[in-house]
């Protein structure tokens, strides 16, 4: 798929590239998102933002399993970053961090409002999943004002810097936001 872009009143969210590497790698150098972000090695590198803004968002793109998005300000500050990663045939999980500086905005809550809206009406996403590691209270409260339920924790479910964690995971499905699934969904019976 070709990247494509989207709008709120106060974002514009769209793919990086190599034009935005140093703004990826000034906002690496936080420890809190070294810390809890799995996939950001520590120390965060030049080329570790060179090969995600010229390697990994581009190819996901091209081979439709990992739609990444640069959350922007109007004046084109990088303030975050988001992703859907394809884990199962209408199975996405949303990952997503906010540069230090522009945390406690919204930012980040709205972009993922507005990229889980596409990826329900565009890519025919019926569960949108969550996972943070355990004690990671910012994201869970990202997820909480979307609108994810919160449904359990899954004990040693990520490896993070070669150390196996409990996570939180949570979902949201297009119901949830008053769209229509893609598939028929049939919940279980309430006992």
């Amino acid at each position: 798929m070709e990247p494509v872009s989207l709008t709120t009143e106060r974002l514009l969210l769209r793919t990086v590239g190599p034009q935005d590497t140093d703004a990826v790698l000034a906002a690496a150098q936080d420890a809190d998102m070294q810390r809890w972000i799995p996939q950001f090695p520590s120390p965060y590198l030049r080329e570790h933002a060179e090969s995600f803004t010229q390697q990994v968002v581009p190819d996901g793109w091209t081979h439709d399993s990992m739609y990444t998005f640069g959350v922007f300000l109007p004046r084109g500050e990088l303030a975050g970053m988001l992703g859907i990663s394809m884990r199962a045939l209408g199975v996405g999980e949303v990952g997503f961090w906010a540069a230090k500086e522009h945390r406690g905005r919204g930012y980040v809550t709205e972009a993922t409002l507005t990229a889980a809206r596409w990826a329900f009406t565009s890519l025919a996403v019926d569960r949108l999943e969550w996972r943070a590691e355990v004690g990671n209270h910012p994201s869970r409260a990202v997820a909480e004002r979307v609108g994810f339920t919160l449904e359990g924790t899954l004990r040693s479910a990520i490896n993070n810097k070669g150390v196996r964690r409990d996570c939180w995971v949570g979902s949201l499905l297009p119901s949830d936001l008053g769209l229509p699934s893609a598939a028929p969904y049939l919940p279980a019976p309430r006992a």
